[in-house]
């Protein structure tokens, strides 16, 4: 999936018979952020985390590029790169159970893949500082409240309110549109070929430490990390 996601926003933008993108996530989740297996095979052999580091970088830049209006429909929980994707869309409809957070600190990572990018744009520095360092999920309405998402319904009003955005999007002339999307994203790209190497390059330290390898076995023994400051 994160080697599909770093191509699929190029093929969407290439794609001729679409003027918008509704993003959203299969089963009870939008993304719910790493699996576990996959970050211990990440520890043990950390060529693998940098092997992906392209990829994530891609991820943002293209999601930033593209031209076509993307709608997020948040079915569930956003978390770590998944928040990040969803973020980066232009309409957040999220429905009222769903969570978004990003808690990469929470597994011993720095949030290199974007995070550091989008938080400090839609809420501030200091209410992203704060929410990239505790970890802390927001449910639905906490995260509307703070400006990070646009609405908030019910699950059985979900496809209507992205159906309703979509149809008003898609009423204007296509042109105005994709580059007022555009021009608006420049200083978001730019702040993204500022952030994101140095971001990706202090998560790829952070695999390495000893307190990452604890985070992970922690979460999956289901019992409180003993960290060691390392």
């Amino acid at each position: 999936m994160h080697e599909e996601l770093a191509r699929v926003f190029i093929d969407v933008q290439d794609d001729p018979d679409c003027d918008l993108i509704v993003l959203t996530g299969a089963g009870s989740a939008f993304c719910a952020g790493g699996d576990m297996e996959w970050f211990d095979s990440m520890i043990e052999d950390p060529a693998k985390f940098r092997a992906i580091a392209p990829e994530a970088k891609r991820i943002v830049t293209s999601l930033l590029d593209l031209e076509k209006p993307i709608i997020c429909r948040l079915n569930g929980a956003a978390a770590g790169l998944g928040a990040t994707i969803a973020l980066m869309c232009d309409v957040i409809v999220a429905v009222e159970h769903a969570l978004i957070g990003d808690p990469h600190v929470k597994v011993g990572l720095v949030a290199g893949d974007g995070g550091a990018v989008i938080w400090p744009q839609l809420i501030g520095y200091a209410k992203a500082r704060e929410l990239l360092m505790t970890g802390d999920m927001l449910n639905a309405q906490e995260a509307k409240e703070a400006g990070l998402i646009n609405h908030v319904v019910p699950s059985d009003r979900l496809d209507e309110k992205v159906r309703e955005i979509s149809n008003k999007i898609l009423a204007n002339p296509r042109w105005a549109v994709r580059w007022t999307k555009t021009v608006t994203n420049i200083p978001l790209r730019e702040i993204a070929v500022k952030v994101m190497d140095a971001a990706m390059a202090y998560e790829m330290v952070t695999n390495i430490l000893p307190d990452r390898k604890e985070a992970v076995a922690a979460f999956k023994e289901k019992r409180t990390p003993k960290f060691t400051g390392e």
